[in-house]
């Protein structure tokens, strides 16, 4: 099935248009309040000097904040190329460059690819994979510390709009897909890699766990 783990998919999905359009809304009002929330729990457990991975993050915006409150360093993973412009344009901004690090993996393909961190972070990522059990199973490997992800609810609602919106991606022929996956799969996912997974926020549209070691 293809899904945001096809790099094609991605890349048309994930042009540089969106791409400028994540810059320059973060730069006019900041972090979405989805990210606000996984920035806060993150800073509230604690983020001085720790390393961040985050997985998907696309312009860099949560990475950006993490630094700001103390983080060592981040390194972003995408799989679209679109976004290196406009990330490392915000990293000058923030004057964080040598602190931040943008590669194209992916990292459910290649683990060995990519050093764990302190802290990983999947923000609205988790929905663009078919294969959830093996993203996060990596990603859970590779957080020494924290991890923490957001993604959509699985109720009648979400699951119709997951369905309508891939109608019209396949109707415009678009490789890419959605996903709302089931949150209580997800979590024993990461419970069964040694993490202590609990859900952290639930909202009509986004909801957040959140897990530790």
């Amino acid at each position: 099935m293809a899904g945001c783990c096809d790099p094609r998919g991605c890349d048309r999905m994930f042009d540089d248009r969106f791409a400028r359009r994540m810059a320059t809304r973060y730069r006019k009002r900041g972090l979405d309040k989805t990210a606000r929330r996984m920035v806060a729990l993150l800073t509230g457990n604690g983020v001085r000097d720790a390393t961040v991975l985050e997985i998907g993050g696309g312009v860099g915006e949560i990475g950006l904040e993490l630094l700001h409150q103390g983080a060592a360093t981040v390194t972003n993973l995408e799989l679209s190329p679109n976004y290196q412009q406009e990330a490392a344009a915000l990293a000058a901004e923030a004057g964080v460059t040598g602190r931040t690090v943008h590669r194209l993996v992916d990292i459910s393909a290649d683990p060995a690819a990519v050093e764990p961190a302190d802290i990983v972070v999947l923000h609205r990522v988790v929905c663009c994979y078919p294969d959830y059990a093996t993203l996060l199973g990596v990603a859970a490997d590779h957080a020494r510390r924290q991890l923490i992800l957001s993604f959509p609810p699985r109720n009648f609602a979400s699951r119709a709009f997951v369905a309508t919106q891939n109608t019209l991606l396949r109707l415009s022929d678009r490789q890419f897909r959605t996903f709302a996956h089931p949150p209580g799969a997800m979590l024993a996912v990461l419970a069964d890699h040694g993490m202590r997974p609990a859900e952290a926020h639930r909202g009509p549209l986004w909801q957040i766990a959140a897990a530790s070691r």
